[in-house]
């Protein structure tokens, strides 16, 4: 593992962009190192690998606000962030601003931040997360959900028929600081090359000092409109600000490929699956920190692509063959947004319904063994229960997620197997290391978020320690061991919003010929 993660994260890769050379690099030593091990091809041409079409949008924006008679020009990275929703080489788009809140509308929560005002044309101001994180009685506390995640604010705001989205930053609100927010948003963002039907034109981040000033150029206090956004009674507030906006871009279009493999099934059940999953891109080369450009992304995510092969190495040595056929993909896009792991979800190597589940690796535990271990989303589906059965045989207490304010569920490939209907869960560490006092392990992870995440410190280190690793896999290899030898399909618990979306893949299963 040590020595896949090392090559992964090597400079010569240069951050394993999606359609560069280190990214082809990447994707050809997996599948390579899949083939050595003695797996089978399992792209649905019969290849190893799944071809992803792709757009890289280069965004160079400007952004003005108007507020009565006096102009502020915004500095680009440092005060903003944008990007046009469309891959078009130039965006200009001129509007009002109005601040909504959140952004949320939920009807379980009883919550609507836009009161069905008109927004068509407007630029929305709103905040990051969602109301749970100041008042734990709402939304599901400090736990971010689905209503707090950007995308979801983004689609919510172009079915209000809005021009943009100016999302405002805050470590608290964030997880993550302005840093880490301005080198995802930055350099090429890559997108799947669809076409897109929304309204919104563009998107941006802000941080919160900017914000401050805009507001209190219009006469607001923002600590006000923020208390202002936590009652259920808030509605959309004029700003008596004018925006305007320009985005000049490069675009290009290109192919990425995802890498999959399998290990066939024994008997008659080897048409189902059990899928591993991790995605094999970074950020690639962008803006320059303390002279270094190069964003490696060992943690994240060569960790979980070297775990990965460890796997799929230990299947394929095994004295027996799984009952079910066991399925890995290194997804290609898992940075812009799972993108590869959509593609499989469109063109499955296997009926996404004859999958009993899917377990994502991301940022594997090298900092030492732990007396817990966590799985995202393993709350939501009887999947749990496998999880906990595998942590208590190797002597380890799976635990809920330590951090739930930092919304790590929605920010992985796991994703987009679960709002298909297949039962997900993505690999975490504990945060109780063994021979560490305290809060070590919780703030060994805040560091890693504010110094290390998305930032081109993420290298291979010769300090990094696998025992945490290895603990991890023996887990993931008796719990995926368990999934692939039983005709049990674990199914989504009632209450998750991704239960219907499962009820149709078992109807689909039931009502297939056998």
């Amino acid at each position: 593992m040590r020595a896949q993660l090392r090559f992964l994260s090597d400079d010569l890769l240069a951050g394993r962009a999606p359609g560069t050379a280190g990214a082809g690099v990447a994707a050809a030593f997996i599948a390579t190192q899949l083939e050595l091990a003695g797996l089978e091809p399992a792209a649905p041409d019969g290849s190893f690998f799944q071809p992803v079409g792709l757009v890289g949008i280069t965004a160079d924006p400007s952004l003005v606000i108007g507020v009565r008679r006096l102009t502020t020009s915004l500095r680009p990275l440092e005060d903003f962030v944008a990007w046009p929703e469309q891959p078009t080489p130039s965006l200009t788009v001129d509007g009002e601003m109005v601040f909504v809140g959140y952004g949320i509308q939920a009807r379980e929560w009883q919550w609507d931040d836009y009161k069905g005002t008109s927004l068509t044309g407007k630029i929305l101001l709103m905040l990051a997360n969602d109301p749970g994180l100041s008042d734990t009685s709402r939304f599901h506390g400090s736990a971010l959900t689905k209503y707090g995640h950007w995308s979801y604010k983004l689609a919510q705001a172009a079915r209000e028929g809005a021009a943009g989205v100016v999302l405002i930053h805050s470590d608290e609100g964030v997880g993550m600081p302005w840093s880490a927010v301005r080198n995802t948003w930055s350099g090429e963002l890559v997108r799947a090359d669809l076409p897109v039907m929304e309204t919104l034109r563009f998107g941006a981040w802000m941080t919160e000092q900017a914000a401050r000033e805009i507001l209190a150029g219009t006469g607001r206090d923002f600590d006000l409109m923020v208390r202002r956004a936590q009652q259920r009674e808030f509605r959309p507030i004029e700003l008596d600000a004018h925006v305007v906006l320009h985005i000049r871009s490069e675009v290009r279009r290109f192919e990425s490929r995802n890498v999959i493999a399998r290990i066939p099934g024994s008997d008659s059940q080897g048409d189902e699956g059990v899928l591993l999953t991790a995605h094999y891109d970074h950020l690639g080369v962008r803006r320059a920190v303390e002279g270094d450009s190069v964003f490696n992304g060992a943690l994240d995510n060569a960790s979980g692509v070297a775990a990965l092969l460890q796997l799929a190495g230990a299947f394929a040595r095994a004295d027996a063959s799984p009952q079910r056929s066991m399925f890995f993909l290194a997804a290609t896009g898992g940075e812009g947004g799972y993108l590869g792991a959509d593609a499989f979800v469109s063109e499955p190597s296997v009926p996404l319904e004859n999958i009993a589940a899917a377990v994502n690796l991301d940022r594997m535990n090298l900092w030492g063994p732990t007396r817990d271990v966590v799985a995202l989303g393993a709350d939501q589906s009887s999947l749990g229960a496998y999880f906990e059965r595998a942590a208590a045989a190797g002597a380890l207490e799976a635990v809920g997620d330590p951090l739930p304010e930092a919304g790590r569920f929605w920010r992985s490939d796991h994703l987009a197997f679960a709002r298909a209907g297949v039962p997900s869960i993505s690999l975490a560490s504990g945060v109780r290391y063994l021979g560490q006092e305290g809060d070590w392990g919780l703030e060994r992870e805040r560091t890693y978020a504010r110094e290390l995440y998305h930032q081109p410190g993420d290298e291979f280190s010769s300090d990094f320690d696998y025992e945490g690793a290895m603990q991890q896999l023996r887990l993931l290899l008796r719990m995926t061991w368990e999934l692939a030898n039983t005709t049990d399909f674990p199914g989504w618990h009632a209450g998750s919003e991704f239960r219907p979306a499962g009820e149709q893949l078992r109807l689909r299963r039931l009502r297939a010929p056998r």
